[in-house]
């Protein structure tokens, strides 16, 4: 009778488990760990990514990044500035609580707070109003057609857990302010977090209670950060790890060549570019005093002119990027063929510094991460050199992504005189790269939150207004080229590529490789 009960108690266990035998474990290895589990508290594409995983909204998009219900059902635009969104019943959060309009409401005014770095998911809308427990309101300040585009990426929060755990505020990456979400998650998402050692391991499981039909079939998933990019392969070729990405491109025909190893290679939406310090009097590091040599148009001409970008394609990118002329890839925007970057010209680039009044160029220094980007310390490297030549003479400060951008970000007491970024519209529209990079910065509005450059016009503006609320696509892409026209022609940034998505994998390992670079587990199978 003792075997019998035991065998019957270990059938039990396996059945419950899915099959002790079945069960699959995702081994994955990225360059950095996420900032924070607070999904509020930082607008980058990693975090959003591996959160989605954990997290979700009313929205969300497939692996070809159609949209698609998530917490809600349906949304249907009742009046130009009223939309109503129709929430999925029977949700719940990890630690059992319902989902109802209640956290909707409470995840709006938390994302609403200025501390939010996701507060311009939110923007523009005046009042949120519950209709009944499944139904919820967006009443907008002008109509928005495109309201809910960026909302994959806004997550839902527990009104109750979080006032329980005095999680109301967002963290503030930029001052180091936390909140208890910075470390522990409460989602409604697909999965949850058993084990979280900081910059170490993150242990994740299927969330038994999920509301949507897995289409994974995983068991367990161990994240660990490998910083440096030659231990990543070496995990991934020695099968330490099943899945790594960003994949070095001097390492992919590497990968591809070892038994039971392959790379993915895909197009990015993300665009790399330069930003200036155009808004203080004096630029920081230089030898130049009294003045900020980026004020002058002729000198941002110079930087851009002085830029070989095809070397840094061949050279430093292997091929895997393709220039850009704008601030948006050219595969979200129909009128970009229109646009051409200005050309490498060393000559041209000396004589407008000598117009500008520098002939003999000025010193300065160059921000940049070196754990963000594909090869971003390297392609900084390039230009720092690529400028010396022409007689601007940079210091480069390469740092992790997490100094970086505290050091960069405005409401941390902004630090820098050149820099570089990358970005990605969440909303893969025209309007988020205008009204968060090249809009005016004006926080009490959310406009601009991510012009560090201090870059302002006044019809780029208008015209991000216009943008905002037309629902003619041939209106809206001509005020859309008109707007990049303007900023192009002032040299608000410098442009330089969508760089490629390289994820490298074991052979056994089914995955999809959404074009934003954001990696979902529920898309995993394991052979």
């Amino acid at each position: 009778m003792r075997k019998a009960f035991t065998a019957l108690a270990v059938a039990a266990v396996v059945a419950a488990s899915g099959g002790l035998a079945e069960a699959k474990t995702l081994k994955w290895g990225f360059q950095t760990d996420t900032t924070s589990l607070d999904p509020h508290a930082h607008n980058v594409t990693f975090t959003l990514g591996f959160l989605g995983n954990i997290y979700e909204g009313l929205v969300r998009r497939d692996a070809d990044l159609k949209f698609e219900p998530g917490l809600a059902t349906k949304w249907e635009n009742l009046e130009p500035t009223r939309w109503r969104f129709h929430l999925r019943k029977g949700v719940k959060f990890h630690n059992g609580n319902d989902f109802n309009a209640d956290d909707v409401l409470f995840s709006y005014e938390r994302t609403n707070n200025e501390d939010a770095n996701l507060r311009g998911r939110v923007v523009g809308i005046k009042e949120v109003v519950k209709v009944d427990d499944y139904t919820v309101d967006f009443i907008t300040e002008k109509p928005n057609p495109i309201i809910y585009y960026e909302w994959d990426t806004w997550f839902i929060m527990d009104k109750e857990w979080s006032e329980e755990k005095g999680a109301t505020t967002p963290t503030n990456t930029s001052t180091g302010v936390e909140s208890y979400a910075a470390h522990h998650e409460n989602g409604t998402g697909a999965f949850t977090i058993t084990e979280r050692q900081t910059d170490v391991k993150t242990v994740l499981v299927p969330f038994k209670d999920w509301w949507d039909k897995p289409q994974h079939n995983l068991t367990e998933v161990i994240m660990t950060p490998i910083g440096q990019d030659a231990t990543r392969v070496a995990a991934l070729l020695s099968g330490e790890v099943d899945m790594v990405y960003p994949v070095p491109v001097q390492d992919i025909k590497r990968v591809n060549s070892n038994d039971g190893t392959s790379v993915l290679v895909g197009p990015e939406l993300r665009t790399i570019f330069l930003f200036f310090d155009t808004f203080r009097d004096e630029l920081l590091y230089s030898n130049v005093k009294g003045k900020n040599p980026f004020k002058e148009l002729k000198v941002r001409q110079a930087v851009y002119h002085a830029i070989d970008i095809e070397a840094i394609k061949k050279k430093i990118m292997r091929g895997l990027s393709d220039p850009s002329a704008i601030m948006i890839s050219p595969k979200l925007f129909d009128k970009s063929e229109g646009f051409t970057r200005l050309p490498y010209d060393r000559s041209k680039a000396k004589a407008l510094l000598a117009e500008a009044g520098y002939p003999d160029g000025f010193e300065t220094r160059m921000d940049c991460p070196n754990d963000r980007y594909v090869n971003d310390e390297q392609i900084c490297q390039a230009i720092v050199s690529m400028l010396a030549k022409v007689g601007i003479k940079s210091s480069l400060v390469a740092q992790p992504k997490a100094k970086y951008f505290a050091a960069i970000n405005p409401k941390g007491g902004s630090d820098y005189a050149f820099g570089l970024l990358g970005w990605t519209p969440g909303s893969f529209d025209s309007w988020n790269v205008l009204f968060n990079l090249l809009n005016t910065p004006k926080p009490d509005e959310g406009r601009g939150p991510y012009n560090y450059s201090g870059y302002s016009n006044a019809r780029v503006d208008e015209l991000t207004d216009m943008i905002g609320v037309e629902t003619d696509k041939a209106k809206r892409d001509a005020m859309i080229e008109e707007a990049f026209k303007i900023s192009t022609s002032e040299v608000a940034t410098v442009p330089l590529h969508q760089q490629a998505l390289a994820w490298g994998k074991r052979d056994n390992i089914e995955l999809k490789q959404r074009a934003d670079n954001q990696f979902r587990f529920y898309y995993v199978n394991v052979k």
